[in-house]
This record gives structure tokens, C-alpha cells and sequence, in this order.
């Protein structure tokens, strides 16, 4: 089983030449080694030990014979290539040789090809001799060519000129390009040429003089003379297709003169500038007035018009590539669109602003021009833009609210001013059909606003709304002015109470047009009457009809005041406590006025009512502070009492009658004022004066101390006791007081009079 000494050394030099074959042979014994202990484990499995031998042997003998047939065929295609590759290597050296023989038989012929070369120079010259032959019959016809040309030009046989002005071209450009690769081409040879052909350039002159003209006259050409029309057009095809093959063939051939004519570029620049003349030039001065409408109303029926014979005629005569409809389009949107920015460049009023740029935005795209049925569907507008830029329509909407805010002010102004006149007219203002005073100025006022607003609202939404903003503005402003009109209306009234004869009637119809204004400001809003919910007064705008209504209501009350005064004047006094004609006569007064009042609308009518109750108990305690009467005697105290409670009842019915509730009317702090004179006990009046100053908390030190002067019989200790308990208790006013005393100013005490230079007596 073990290897024997001679047979490990006879494997060493193997072992160490293929090591992996002996890793493998070991690997293979001991897998077999392993089997094997596997397999005849149990003495039993020692009987099939033939059978497996024989298996083994015959598997390992089958193993053999592919191996050795496998390297057989290895061994036979080495060989079959080891001989190709030895033929190879022999054809190989016979073709070098014979390599080396032909190069050493050209160098020997190297005299012979330089010879060739002369022959070839020949040649070529003898080529083009042949060429110069051939073309000589057609050289010297060039002039008569020419001019039959020109005839044919002049008789308008277009494509007849067009086809002999090619024949001439060709042989020019021919002759030109067997000089150019005959490397003579000098300067001298290029002016005969040129002077021999010079009668070209007078024919393709005069033929492009005549092409332009025709397409310059395009739009009436298709009707009257289509024939003509696609002449030219098909002349220019032809020049396009010659310019395309000598610029696909220039890296080969030479670039004739004049060459490439785009003739189909001049085409188009021909027809805009054609367009551009026709339509787009016109000076300021030319559309003055209605001239800005007509200009615009011309232009949207020209180009209406040529855009359809552009449809229904033109396409028909050009080619499908020119695309000539979209082209045309294009030409006139474009022409138009720098035509308007020129006109908004102008200094233009506010109706040619308008004009234009209503044209722009509505006019343009309506189904009166461009969206006309008889251009769509082919014409489409939309995807080339807007026809003025958003910033230019913007810039113009800014201007046109400039001019039109100029106009407002103006308008205004002179409203107010008529208005102003009314004032002192020699008979009442107007009434309505309810008999409350008015004047036309709102009427105009609002018309005149909505009336812009409504303009606006044509436009855009934005112009609307720049025009709404404006208008609040101009209104705001005028109403300022409305009420400095007031403040010097009521200045002529100082200066002579007769004029103006009917002021209270007109302060009065103020106030019912301040009314009127504040009602249908709302209506301006844009898109008010779509708002489920009325629209706000703006902030500014309540803040000047307030101004203004405060201002009317300050001069009625003052005129009131003024025929009041002299009635206070004689309060409190001896005749007054003897009777009631006093009162009498201020009730008489205040009916008068309540009488005018009742011409202004009930809103206003019952704050005037109102304001002329507070003003008279104002001015009836004022009166009273004045101390000009102060009571002796237990009897005039109760006389004094009697006399205030008695004014007090009469003043409050009189208000009372004329619409002002009792719980509205303040008279009632002169009733109070009574139960403080009529107090008998003076140790009382600290309770008494705290009940006072509980029920009306802006009553001051002051106002108390001044009251308590006319009973006469206050003390130095009870008016401090008095005093003292309001320290104690001071008084918040209470939310929604109305104010009584704070207006109310105490007289001050006289100072004593003095001597100069002595001391005070």
C-alpha cells in the first residue's frame, strides 16, 4: 500500500514541477479512503467487495479512453497549425520579394511621370479651350439676351425676364468658376468679366424694382391680378432655391456675385414695411378731438379686412411654408403693438387715454376684429402676447386717474362755488317732495363720481379701482372745503346777522346734502350692488361728513345761542323771580328754531333737538353762576326754588312737545338744583350736595362752591364740611355720561381794583 523509496524519488522532480497534481492525487486518496471505510464498515458488506472492484475498474478505464482521445484531438490540431503557420511564413517572404522588386522598378520610372505631368497641364488646357469653345456661341449673344430681357421686364412677362436673367447668370457665374479653378483668376481678367456682364446688374435691378412693387401691392393684386402676384412669388422661390445650392456647394465652388439674394426675406420685410406705411403712421397732431376714434375705428376695419383676403386669397397664391396668415398676423401685431405705445407715449387727455386703451383691451381681441368668424379658427391672437405690455396699460392707468383727478377738482371746485352763492341768495333753498331742504350739490357730486367710477369700470377692474381710491380722495378733500366754506359763511353772518337773509334755511339744507352724501357713498364701491352686505363708509370719508355735519349743527346752535343771550342776560334777576316772561320768551325762541329745524331729516332733526335742550340748560346754569342775584331770605330761597322748578316744568314740556323724551333731556339738573336752594336746614346740604354729585359726577369743587353762593346763607364751616365730604368721595363718571357741568365755566372772582405804585385796597 505505502510507495516505496524509488518511487518517491522518481515523483519528487513531478512533485515539484506540477504541486497541484499532487494535492489533487492526495485529495483523491482520501475521499477514495474514505468511501471505502464507509462502505465496508460491517463485516457483511465484504462479500459485494468484487463487485465494487470491478465497477471501479471499468469506470476508470472508460475515464481513460476520453482522456486519451481528448488529447489526441489537441495534438492534431497543433500539428494541422504548425503547418499552416510554415506556409505562411513562406508566402510571406515571396511577397517581400516581389514588393522589393516593384520599388526598385518605380524608382527607375521616376523620369517617365514627370513627363506625364506636362501631358496633364496640357490636358486641362485643352479642357478648358474645349469649355471656352462650347460657351463662345453663348458669350457672344450675352447683349442680345440682355436686352430682350428688359423688353420682356418692361412688358411685365415676368417669369419669361426672370428665366433669361438665370440663363445670363449661369453663364457669367460658369465663366467665373472655370477662372476661379483654373487657379488664373487674376484682377484684370475679373474686370472683363465683370464689364461684359455689367448690363446684369441693370436687369436684376429692374426686376426687383418691379417684384417689390407688386408685392408692395400685394393685398390688391390678389383680386384684381392674382397671376402677377404668384409670378413674383414664384421668381423669388426660384432665386431661394439657387442661393441654397451655392451655399450648400461653397466649400467646393466659388460664391458668385450678389450672392445670396434672399429675396424671400425682402419679401417679408417689403410686406411689413408695406404694412407699416399703409396703417401705422400718423402724428399727434392728426388725431386730435375725434380723430383718436376714428384713426382707431379705420384700423380695426383695414386690418379686419386685409387679414381676410390674407385668408381667402393670399394663402392660395403662396407657397405652404411662408405660412403667410400666421406671418401677416404676426406683421400686424407687431406693427400695431409699437404703433399704440407710440400713440400712449403722447401727451394724451383723458377721453383719448380712455379711447385707446379701451381699444387695447377689449376692442382688439373682441369678435368686431381679431376674434371676427371669418378669421378663426386660423387666426389666433392669444399666443403672441399682449398686444401693450401690463406695465405700459398700467403706467396709462396711473396717468389717465391723474388727468381725470385734475378734471374732479376742477368740476368740484366750481360746484362749490355755485353752491357758496346759493347761500346768500334773497330766497329759501329747494325742497323736496317732504318738504326737507336740499340743494342739487350731492346730485352732481355723486353723479359726477359715479360717473367716473362707472367709466373706469370699462377698462379693468384695477382702473376701476384706482378711479374709486382717487374719487374717496377728491370727496374727502372737498368735503374739507365744504366745510371751510361753512366756517366763512358763518364769518359774513357775524359781520351783519341780515345776511345772508335765509342763513338758517341753508346751514339747514347742508346738513340734509351731508345726509344724503353719507348715504350713497356706498353705492361707488366697485361691485357694491353684487355685495350681499352694504359696504363701509371709509374711516376718512365718516371722519369729513362728520366735520362737516359738526360744523352745520356748531352755526345753528350758535344763531340760536345769539337770540338766547340777551333773555340770560336778565337771569337770575328780581323780574325774573316776579314772573314767567322770561321763559316765556325763551320757549318762544326755541319753537321758532325747532320750527326751522323740523326741515332737516329726522336723524339730524333729533340731534339738533337734542344739542339746542343741552345748550339751553348749559347756558340757564350758566347764567345762574353769574351770582348777579343771591338770596336774602329764607322767603326768597323758596322763591328762587319756586322759579327754577317752574322753568325747569315749562322747558322740559316745550322739549318734550317738540319730540326730545324726558329720559333724553338733561333740564332735569335744574330741578335738582331747586331741591339744593330749597333746602331749608344748611347743616343738611353735605347730604343734600353728595345726592347731587352721585347723580351728575362732573359737577366740580367750583360749580358746587358757586351754587351754594346763591342761597346766601352758607357758612365758612358748612361749605368746608361740604367740600370735605366731595374729597372724600370722588365720583367716576359712568360709561355713556353725558357731561353736564364739564362745559360749563364758573365765572372767576373779581380781582380788586388797584392803585399804581400803591397797595391793593
Amino acid at each position: 500500500m505505502g510507495m516505496s523509496a524509488e518511487e518517491e524519488d522518481s515523483s519528487s522532480p513531478k512533485d515539484e514541477e506540477w504541486p497541484e497534481v499532487e494535492k489533487a492525487e492526495k485529495l483523491a486518496r482520501g475521499a477514495a479512503l474514505k468511501w471505502a471505510s464507509g462502505v465496508f464498515y460491517h463485516p457483511d458488506k465484504l462479500e459485494g467487495l468484487g463487485h465494487y472492484w470491478r465497477r471501479e475498474t471499468q469506470r476508470n478505464n472508460s475515464i481513460q479512453s476520453r482522456l486519451k482521445s481528448t488529447v489526441q484531438s489537441y495534438l492534431e490540431g497543433v500539428s494541422a497549425g504548425l503547418e499552416q503557420l510554415c506556409m505562411a511564413t513562406d508566402e510571406v517572404q515571396s511577397v517581400c520579394q516581389d514588393l522589393g522588386t516593384v520599388q526598385w522598378n518605380l524608382l527607375g520610372s521616376a523620369e517617365c511621370f514627370q513627363n506625364l505631368e506636362q501631358l496633364r497641364a496640357v490636358m486641362t488646357d485643352h479642357v478648358q479651350l474645349g469649355l471656352v469653345v462650347q460657351s463662345l456661341p453663348q458669350l457672344v449673344s450675352v447683349h442680345e439676351l440682355l436686352s430682350q430681357t428688359l423688353h420682356l421686364l418692361h412688358d411685365q412677362h415676368l417669369l419669361e425676364a426672370h428665366a433669361g436673367l438665370m440663363v445670363l447668370e449661369r453663364l457669367r457665374d460658369n465663366t467665373l468658376s472655370q477662372l476661379h479653378h483654373s487657379d488664373l483668376l487674376n484682377a484684370q481678367d475679373l474686370d472683363i468679366v465683370e464689364t461684359y456682364f455689367s448690363g446684369l446688374q441693370k436687369v436684376n435691378e429692374e426686376l426687383t424694382r418691379q417684384l417689390w412693387n407688386i408685392i408692395g401691392r400685394s393685398m390688391k393684386l390678389v383680386h384684381e391680378d392674382p397671376a402677377l402676384f404668384v409670378s413674383a412669388v414664384r421668381i423669388i422661390e426660384r432665386e431661394e432655391n439657387i442661393d441654397a445650392l451655392f451655399l450648400d456647394t461653397r466649400s467646393h465652388h466659388f460664391l458668385p456675385p450678389g450672392r445670396p439674394k434672399s429675396w424671400r426675406q425682402k419679401f417679408y420685410q417689403v410686406l411689413q414695411e408695406t404694412i407699416t406705411v399703409a396703417h401705422f403712421q400718423a402724428s399727434h397732431a392728426d388725431m386730435k378731438g375725434p380723430g383718436m376714434a376714428r384713426h382707431l375705428a379705420a384700423l380695426q376695419s383695414n386690418i379686419l379686412a386685409e387679414l381676410c383676403v390674407v385668408k381667402d386669397l393670399m394663402v392660395q397664391c403662396c407657397p405652404v411654408h411662408y405660412n403667410i396668415l400666421n406671418v401677416c398676423t404676426i406683421m400686424y401685431h407687431q406693427g400695431l403693438s409699437s404703433h399704440l405705445q407710440d400713440i400712449l407715449s403722447w401727451d394724451l387727455d383723458k377721453q383719448e387715454i380712455f379711447i385707446v386703451l379701451d381699444w387695447v383691451l377689449h376692442v382688439y381681441h373682441s369678435p368686431e376684429m381679431m376674434s371676427h368668424p371669418d378669421l378663426l379658427p386660423e387666426v389666433d391672437v392669444s399666443t403672441l402676447g399682449p398686444l401693450v405690455p401690463p406695465e405700459v396699460v398700467d403706467h396709462m392707468e396711473r396717468k389717465y386717474v391723474v388727468k381725470v383727478r385734475g378734471n374732479m377738482t376742477e368740476w368740484m371746485q366750481r360746484t362749490l362755488e355755485v353752491e357758496y352763492k346759493e347761500w346768500f341768495r334773497e330766497e329759501e333753498p329747494e325742497m323736496d317732495h317732504q318738504g326737507f331742504f336740499q340743494s342739487a350739490l350731492p346730485v352732481i357730486i355723486m353723479q359726477m363720481l359715479n360717473e367716473n367710477i362707472r367709466v373706469a369700470s370699462l377698462i379693468t377692474d384695477s382702473l376701476q379701482q384706482k378711479v374709486y381710491t382717487m374719487a374717496m380722495d377728491e370727496l374727502e378733500t372737498f368735503l374739507t372745503r365744504l366745510r371751510e366754506a361753512l366756517v366763512e359763511y358763518g364769518k359774513e353772518h357775524q359781520r351783519d346777522r341780515a345776511k345772508p337773509k335765509y342763513y338758517v334755511p341753508y346751514l339747514l339744507a347742508v346738513l340734509n346734502n351731508n345726509m344724503v352724501l353719507s348715504s350713497s357713498i356706498c353705492s361707488l364701491h366697485p361691485n357694491g350692488d353684487l355685495l350681499s352686505e352694504p359696504r363701509e363708509i371709509p374711516t376718512s370719508i365718516k371722519a369729513a361728513l362728520d366735520r362737516t355735519q359738526k360744523k352745520a349743527c356748531q352755526l345753528l346752535l350758535e344763531e340760536l345761542l345769539v337770540d338766547l343771550q340777551p333773555l340770560y342776560m336778565q337771569l337770575p334777576s328780581r323780574k325774573w323771580l316776579s314772573g314767567s316772561q322770561l321763559v316765556n320768551s325763551t320757549c318762544e325762541v326755541i319753537d321758532k328754531y325747532v320750527r326751522d329745524f323740523a326741515r332737516v331729516r329726522k336723524p339730524i332733526f333729533k340731534l339738533l333737538l337734542s344739542e339746542s335742550e343741552h345748550l339751553v340748560m348749559s347756558q340757564y346754569l350758566r347764567a345762574l353762576m353769574q351770582k348777579k342775584l343771591v338770596c336774602k331770605s329764607e322767603e326768597e330761597r323758596s322763591q328762587f326754588s319756586h322759579r327754577l322748578l317752574q322753568d325747569a316744568t315749562q322747558l322740559g314740556d316745550l322739549f318734550h312737545s317738540l319730540g326730545l323724551d324726558k329720559s333724553e333731556q338733561t333740564i332735569e339738573v335744574i330741578v335738582a338744583l331747586q331741591e339744593l336752594i330749597r333746602l331749608k336746614d344748611p347743616a343738611l346740604l353735605s347730604l343734600e350736595v353728595l345726592g347731587f354729585v352721585t347723580k351728575y359726577p362732573d359737577i366740580s369743587d367750583e360749580h358746587v362752591s358757586a351754587l351754594l353762593d346763591l342761597r346766601g346763607d352758607v357758612s365758612k364751616e358748612v361749605r368746608n364740611m361740604v367740600m370735605e365730604m366731595m374729597a372724600q368721595n370722588p365720583q367716576a363718571l359712568p360709561e355713556n355720561y353725558q357731561p353736564i357741568f364739564s362745559n360749563i365755566l364758573v365765572p372767576g372772582p373779581e380781582l380788586a381794583f388797584c392803585l399804581r405804585k400803591g397797595k391793593c385796597a
